[in-house]
């Protein structure tokens, strides 16, 4: 678990952390190196979810050796899916970075969203649902690594 203390917001108190994958932690379907250097140290205070419709069908195989869970959509409504799978973990306690359109209801839900500005770029509405908007992967992540960069960044 990661705790922050943010003023004029209260106390946020993280167990999860959901991930979109491509457009967010992956470019073209390859992982990032620069993510998959996060994830791992923020995988042992966290529970690291990756959910993805796996478009080029590499997810498992990019991730391989991470310590994560990888949950693969149906076709279909995939951002009621999103935010359905933060529900099921509590979005009280979920963190969750994405993109994308389909990201837009989980970035809503969560205790912390954080959208990317990344390779794909970023919906507009993913960017309207979130608590911040990161430049990259690198820097939404170091933002749990580094709690004063959060706080700074949401309190009042």
């Amino acid at each position: 678990m990661k705790a922050f203390d943010i003023p004029g917001l209260g106390r946020l108190e993280l167990e999860h952390l959901v991930l979109d994958y491509n457009g967010t932690i992956a470019r073209d379907g390859a992982v990032l190196p620069e993510a998959v250097e996060r994830i791992a140290v923020l995988a042992q205070y966290l529970s690291v979810h990756v959910i993805t419709a796996d478009t080029f069908g590499s997810v498992r195989l990019q991730l391989q050796g991470l310590h994560c869970q990888v949950a693969v959509l149906a076709p279909g409504n995939q951002a009621e899916a999103k935010r359905n799978y933060i529900r099921s973990l509590g979005a009280q306690r979920c963190a969750a970075i994405g993109n994308g359109r389909n990201d837009r209801l989980m970035l809503a839900e969560a205790a912390l969203g954080i959208a990317i500005l990344g390779h794909e770029c970023t919906s507009v509405a993913a960017m309207t649902a979130a608590d911040i908007v990161a430049a990259s992967i690198t820097d939404g992540l170091d933002l749990l690594l580094h709690p004063l960069r959060l706080t700074a960044t949401l309190r009042e």
